[in-house]
This record gives structure tokens, sequence and C-alpha cells, in this order.
């Protein structure tokens, strides 16, 4: 997942010591999502979660999103857990949170968005064509399946930002993106940084 290790210098009662930045910033009670939504990187993100929401009950966490997107199930499951948390979470996109991305951006109890970042909202897909291969009646529960998918994530966005469901399928029809003006406009974002 990590391609390299950062590390900051802090004086420490055994002289200066190397400190890896992510527990740092940990200890600031900040995380990051930089990657796509999978199985490991939302339980990485969920580890977290409950280990600062444990640690200090009722502090806010700040959560930077930078990301593709991915799996909704993962995803979800992130969602869900951040719903639940005693300390509010604080989301700011760094980049673009696209997809599964901008769902997470969106759990924030204050969702702030840097002046260039952008939130890409989209109906969900197959992965690939093979997952919609096979018999009709095959075909069509797997559609139905996705059309439910795409109930709850329009459901989340209109929750979220007070647009209608229709609103909100007409956003989601096709790619949309939305810079850091716009999706203050639309409840998307709560602030922009300055």
């Amino acid at each position: 997942m990590n391609n390299f290790t950062t590390n900051v210098i802090k004086e420490t009662s055994k002289g200066l010591q190397p400190i890896m930045i992510d527990d740092e910033l940990m200890s600031n009670r900040e995380i990051f999502l930089t990657e796509q939504v999978n199985t490991e990187t939302s339980t990485l993100l969920l580890k977290k979660l409950m280990y600062l929401d444990r640690e200090n009950p009722g502090e806010p966490i700040t959560l930077y999103i930078t990301s593709p997107g991915g799996d909704v199930t993962s995803g979800l499951a992130v969602y869900d857990y951040i719903k639940l948390m005693e300390s509010p979470v604080h989301t700011v996109c760094i980049g673009l949170a696209a997809s599964m991305g901008a769902i997470l951006f969106l759990a924030g109890e204050k969702r702030k968005m840097l002046p260039n970042t952008k939130v890409m909202i989209h109906d969900p897909s197959f992965a690939n064509a093979a997952g919609i291969s096979g018999k009709p009646l095959e075909m069509k529960e797997k559609l139905d399946q996705l059309m439910k998918v795409r109930e709850t994530l329009a459901s989340i966005i209109a929750e979220r930002t007070g647009m209608t469901m229709r609103q909100v399928y007409a956003k989601t029809k096709n790619d949309t993106y939305l810079t850091a003006e716009q999706a203050l406009e639309l409840n998307v974002a709560t602030e922009i940084l300055k």
C-alpha cells in the first residue's frame, strides 16, 4: 500500500527520535484515504477510526480523501461505521473524491474542499462485462441487485445534500464532476478552505 515511509524528527524524553509521519498525524486525529476503496484499504481505515473513536470518544477526527472510488460493499462498511461513531468525522477533499470516494466524503459531519479539488458522483456499474454474462434470469438478477445499490447510493447523496432523489438521479446518470464551488452550491461540501 505505501510505496515509501516518511519520518519526522521529534524531541522526546529519549532525545531526538524519528517518528513515522502517519503516527504523528494519527496523534492529531488525522487520517487519509488516498487509494482505491477495497477490502484492504477499508479495513485499515476502519481500524484507525475505531482506535481514534475509542481513544478519545467525542473528539473530532479529520479524514482526508483523494480516491478514485472502488468497491461499494467495502465503502459502505466505512460509511456506516462513521455514522455510528461517537466522534464526529470531518472530511476534507484533497484531490478528487470520485464514486465511492465521494460517498465517503459525504459521510463527514463537516465536508471541506480545497479550492481546486473535485468530487465526482455517478451511478454504480459492473466492474467488467463478465459480471453480466450468463443466462437471462441470472443477468436480470444481477441488474436488479445493481439497481438496489443505485438506490442506496442515491439515498445517501439525497440525505446528505438535501437534493431530491429525482435531482440525484439526474446528476448521477452520467459522471458528474463538481468543482468546489459547485459542490458547495449543491450541499455536497459545507466549506471551501482558503
